[in-house]
């Protein structure tokens, strides 16, 4: 093997930067435990559901590039920390500085790779491919699967009632991933018969 030199050591950097997500504490709480999920732990299982779930997914889509996205498009919290889904003010300002950190977290990086996980946290942003829709819907639903399993956890203690969390995710679900969609529009309407929502 030749030797890397200063291109090892940046990609040593960068990985023990990613270490930092796994202190970025989420809103929901990891099915039988006490603690909060982490940001780190939520990339791994929406990556894990993706690949699950491929045979919902659109004829055709590149999976691996889903699973790529997903690993990548929450790197920004190690620098803004993690916002619930169903905040509705200052969601531009939150993206601007997500995109800084991005940009400098990636930066760590020698080229090309710093350019193609950049490339891959964008595509995720915009959702206008296939595998962008396809990753943002896994995205949506994962919190929701948990809360439902969780008899409404984050729901119930943040005050987020049924209809908030429709609009919230129903739009980025049904476009990405329909049947994904069809099923949890279901559970939601048992889960405010039993009371998970808040007020």
């Amino acid at each position: 093997f030749a030797p890397m030199g200063g291109s090892m050591q940046r990609t040593i950097d960068f990985i023990l930067e990613l270490d930092k997500l796994k202190g970025v504490t989420r809103k929901t709480r990891p099915l039988g435990l006490d603690r909060l999920e982490n940001s780190a732990e939520h990339s791994w299982q929406i990556a894990m559901m993706a690949a699950s779930m491929a045979p919902y997914a659109a004829p055709g889509l590149d999976m691996p590039r889903v699973i790529s996205m997903l690993l990548v498009h929450d790197i920004g919290e190690i620098d803004t920390g993690d916002t619930l889904v169903y905040v509705e003010d200052g969601w531009a300002e939150r993206k601007a500085a997500e995109h800084a950190a991005v940009q400098r977290i990636f930066g760590l990086l020698p080229e090309p790779q710093a350019a193609a996980f950049m490339a891959l946290w964008l595509e995720f942003e915009q959702g206008e491919t296939a595998e962008s829709r396809f990753a943002n819907a896994v995205d949506r639903a994962m919190p929701v699967l948990l809360n439902l399993a969780n008899n409404g956890q984050s729901w119930r203690e943040h005050g987020i009632s049924h209809a908030r969390v429709v609009a919230r995710v129903k739009g980025q679900i049904n476009d990405g991933c329909p049947a994904l969609w069809a099923h949890l529009e279901q559970r939601l309407l048992a889960a405010q018969l039993n009371g998970w929502f808040g007020a």
